[in-house]
């Protein structure tokens, strides 16, 4: 029902979106575009599934059996199922799969898939905080905006860092939060406790994964600029670096299906000093494709995967 309901905000909001822009124009982008950009830039998400996949080799604990074949295959058939599952199902049958191949306890395959979406939450905030620090046109919003990106920078960096200061966050959270989230919370608390534990005492390993995952980031945003070079706009790179951040974070509210709409609003939005409506709301459909096109690639391996989701619902117990 609450993936229903996403679907319907998405489609209200693009509708809202595309009645008040010039459509026909819209067509005309794409018809104008560049097309070398264009293949160049859709054609980045092979080099950002290969990276992601070698850094889930590099988070596996020694003497583990996972290859690069497979590494790829989780990372393409997680995309399916973020993309139709609610609250990221695929990364929980991720870390669930890893357990049964990788012969992984539970609770440290969870651990792993944790640190792998921190590592992606605070490098996705460290390029927004570099690109808004040096952004030139800062009005009272995008200040707001940059004290809040650096907030959640500096917290998720202490949540990482300290065991005291996420002991004491989890335990603020679960006092405030609805009661029939604290089972979650406390499983979540229990993997963060054993990540911390696991990455911490070997830091050569935990600055090689942090380092991959800042340039792993580093080309999500070099890609959304390359979408704009391919529909013949032009941003200057530094100020992508600040805008494009942020309307994929205004894509992770938990409001809409795959931050679909959302996201589209926010570079309609934040582009605006460097291009119309209609280019915008491109490079939404462009910015679109990125959870399209991996999700494509992993229906092939689909199968195995539902039956390991069927698996996990069946006996939420086994992962532990």
């Amino acid at each position: 029902m609450k993936r229903l309901i996403s679907i319907a905000i998405s489609l209200i909001i693009l509708a809202i979106i595309y009645t008040k822009i010039d459509f026909p124009g819209l067509i005309q982008v794409f018809k104008n575009c560049d097309g070398w950009w264009m293949a160049i830039s859709l054609g980045m998400v092979v080099p950002l599934t290969l990276f992601t996949a070698w850094r889930l080799q590099q988070l596996m604990p020694t003497g583990s059996q996972l290859g690069l074949g497979e590494a790829n295959r989780l990372i393409l058939a997680a995309s399916v199922l973020n993309m139709v599952l609610p609250s990221k199902m695929g990364d929980i049958a991720k870390a669930y799969f890893m357990k049964q191949r990788g012969h992984l306890d539970g609770t440290l395959s969870l651990s792993l898939v944790v640190f792998e979406k921190a590592c992606d939450l605070l490098s996705l905030l460290l390029w927004c905080v570099f690109g808004l620090l040096l952004y030139p046109h800062k009005d009272a919003l995008f200040w707001a905006m940059t004290v809040g990106v650096v907030l959640g920078l500096v917290t998720g960096l202490f949540l990482l860092s300290s065991r005291k200061f996420a002991h004491l966050f989890f335990l603020v959270v679960q006092k405030f939060a609805p009661k029939k989230l604290h089972s979650k919370l406390e499983k979540l608390q229990m993997s963060w406790g054993e990540m911390h534990e696991y990455f911490w005492r070997d830091k050569n390993q935990l600055l090689k994964i942090t380092g991959t995952s800042i340039f792993i980031w580093f080309l999500h945003l070099l890609q959304i600029w390359f979408f704009i070079l391919a529909l013949k706009a032009w941003t200057p790179f530094l100020a992508n670096l600040a805008l494009s951040p942020l309307a994929i974070l205004a894509g992770l509210l938990p409001l809409t299906f795959a931050g679909i709409g959302t996201r589209d609003a926010a570079l309609i939005i934040f582009y605006k000093p460097y291009f119309d409506a209609p280019t915008a709301a491109a490079l939404g459909l462009l910015c679109t494709s990125r959870y399209v096109l991996p999700a494509i690639g992993g229906l092939p391996f689909l199968g195995q995967y539902l039956a390991t989701v069927r698996d996990l619902q069946q006996q939420p117990r086994r992962f532990r």
